[in-house]
């Protein structure tokens, strides 16, 4: 480390810079989740606005990376993101995080071609927007750290953490609404916003306080990026067809990343013990409860982080045609329909987490697991064609069940920890959620897929067969990639309306209308489809017991100096710490080390 620098601190600057502080983080974080979620619900409206068939092989590589792209370019930086701030002022990496995402934002809203071309670009500034998006996540905690004194702390993590847990929300209303009038407003609406945040951060936002800067682990950081990134390559090419098989398990390329990506990490993981400012604290997991509460949340992450994805197709492609809703409106219906979780969620977490500074942490993480497994059970047990008011119910009380657990995980992990190594140990946990998301969305996918293919060729042929279909073309329908009528119900399209062709123009009308119809496709897929949620939802209940049993390991004697008089986390902390969990996104809680910095010396 080098020698501390000094700086204004936030007093110097008035009585009105916290606010300031306050009101530009929580635009900043509003947009990023809200721009996470809102082009979920929107990619049916993106790909038919540049004429691209998600049912041709070649295209399903274009959806995924759409999809998680941003989390991967998150996993991967935000913990170096905020190193970057250790080194060259938390003001002036969050300030330029604000102009990489509102130019990023710009160029996505501009696209003014179509096909592949259009594809690539826009997946190209969305891993943009991903690196602005990091930027502003590694450091808005910090700003607001140096901002607020500690008895105002609180309050200002929770406003800032309530703006990420509405913006996932309000990303699906909008996008629901805007898709379908045209899907580039979607974008565009970020950019008013964007422009603001930016020149209002570069007037008004200074770095306070004293810094410690600190050296980059470059060998670190390079091999730990380059193992991440090609491990969660490999997964995304791994759901995709390869030769003749379903999924690309056995493609050497696939097998190549996944095995080169594993020694890239050992590598790192070597590299760490070594080296003077380690990008990861690898001695932290001396620390039981350390330990066991990521184990605890990596294996909920797994669990359900896919959940969103699979609920979305299970809606846009099979429940809402089969209700009589247009695929035109399913986007906007299935955010809709989704809100229960999101409220159990916003109801748990806060009392969950004031509960648990007075009762501890372990007996609210291993409840809310257990409940949380409970509600995959109940989502195996209803049929595919559910009662709402049912499915609602369960969603409602898996939003709970996650509620309880953030919170007090996060809180457990945190407080185990000693005071100069919180910043490190958020990182790593950080880290560990956002790469759990990308690789449950990876495995509930392969899960799905492996449900889907043993039973959809036959359904699929004897359904169009039964429609008045001759063999041959029905066979050759009924052969499709099972990842492609997968991410047709994802993306609320009618498969036998794309790729019938001049099948269906030999048809009676009444029979085209038929197969064509809203009843048609969805009834087809439901059996085979109930197969492959069966499977997912089974590997989600088991990663939730799995945490559950490590939540009971939590909560021994930390290594944390008696000297050290440090506070418990407040209500309003923790809530912006679990923000991420109802968004998608990261938590932005990566330096909670710089409250050391604002100590007077004789704490220290």
């Amino acid at each position: 480390m080098t020698a501390a620098t000094a700086a204004p601190t936030a007093s110097d600057l008035g009585p009105h810079y916290k606010w300031i502080a306050l009101s530009n983080t929580t635009l900043g974080m509003l947009i990023a989740t809200i721009n996470s979620s809102i082009v979920l619900i929107a990619l049916p409206d993106i790909f038919k606005g540049i004429n691209l068939n998600p049912l041709e092989p070649g295209n399903t590589s274009y959806l995924l990376w759409m999809m998680m792209g941003f989390l991967v370019v998150t996993a991967v930086l935000v913990v170096s993101f905020g190193r970057l701030g250790d080194m060259f002022g938390r003001a002036r990496m969050y300030n330029m995080g604000f102009a990489i995402f509102t130019v990023s934002s710009i160029f996505l809203a501009i696209t003014w071609f179509d096909g592949p071309e259009a594809a690539i670009w826009l997946i190209f500034w969305r891993i943009i927007q991903g690196i602005g998006g990091a930027f502003l996540m590694a450091n808005s905690s910090a700003i607001l750290t140096d901002a607020f004194p500690a008895n105002q702390r609180g309050l200002a993590m929770g406003i800032n953490g309530v703006a990420a847990i509405a913006g996932s929300f309000l990303g699906l209303i909008i996008g629901g609404l805007l898709a379908p009038i045209q899907w580039h407003y979607i974008f565009l609406v970020s950019v008013p916003f964007g422009v603001i945040g930016t020149i209002w951060a570069y007037l008004k936002l200074r770095d306070t306080g004293v810094r410690r800067k600190a050296k980059m682990d470059w060998w670190g950081n390079t091999t730990f990026a380059i193992g991440l990134v090609a491990i969660l390559v490999g997964i995304t090419y791994g759901i995709q067809p390869y030769g003749t098989s379903n999924m690309g398990w056995g493609n050497p390329w696939v097998l190549a990343a996944l095995i080169g990506g594993a020694l890239m990490l050992a590598a790192f993981v070597i590299i760490e013990t070594r080296v003077d400012s380690p990008l990861f604290e690898l001695s932290l997991f001396k620390n039981r409860s350390f330990t066991f509460g990521n184990i605890a949340n990596l294996m909920a992450s797994i669990g359900r982080g896919g959940l969103q994805f699979i609920l979305i197709i299970w809606l846009q492609g099979i429940w809402l045609p089969q209700h009589g809703y247009d695929y035109t409106k399913t986007p906007l219906w299935a955010g809709i329909y989704m809100v229960p979780m999101t409220v159990g969620f916003l109801l748990s977490a806060p009392v969950s987490g004031a509960l648990s500074d007075k009762l501890g942490t372990k007996w609210f993480t291993t409840i809310g697991m257990l409940i949380t497994a409970g509600t995959f059970a109940g989502l195996i047990a209803i049929p595919v064609d559910f009662s709402y008011w049912v499915f609602a119910l369960i969603l409602l009380i898996n939003g709970i069940g996650m509620g309880l657990f953030a919170s007090p995980n996060r809180a457990e992990v945190m407080n185990s920890l000693p005071i100069t190594s919180r910043g490190s140990g958020a990182g790593m946990m950080t880290t560990f959620q956002n790469a759990a998301m990308v690789l449950s969305i990876g495995l509930f996918f392969s899960m799905m897929i492996a449900g889907l293919s043993e039973h959809l060729p036959t359904a699929m042929y004897d359904g169009l067969t039964a429609g008045g279909m001759p063999s041959a073309p029905a066979d050759s329908i009924a052969h499709l990639p099972t990842v492609g009528i997968l991410f047709a119900a994802f993306l609320g399209v009618n498969p036998i309306q794309e790729v019938g062709g001049q099948a269906l123009q030999g048809l009676p009308q009444a029979s085209i209308d038929h197969l064509t119809g809203l009843e048609f496709f969805p009834h087809l897929i439901s059996d085979p489809f109930s197969d492959g949620l069966t499977a997912a939802f089974t590997f989600a209940l088991v990663c939730c017991l799995i945490g559950a049993v490590a939540c009971l390991f939590t909560g021994s004697k930390t290594s944390v100096p008696e000297s050290v008089d440090e506070p418990a986390e407040s209500l309003g902390e923790e809530l912006a710490a679990v923000a991420a969990d109802a968004s998608g996104e990261a938590p932005s809680e990566l330096v909670v080390d710089d409250i050391v910095d604002q100590e007077p010396a004789g704490r220290r």
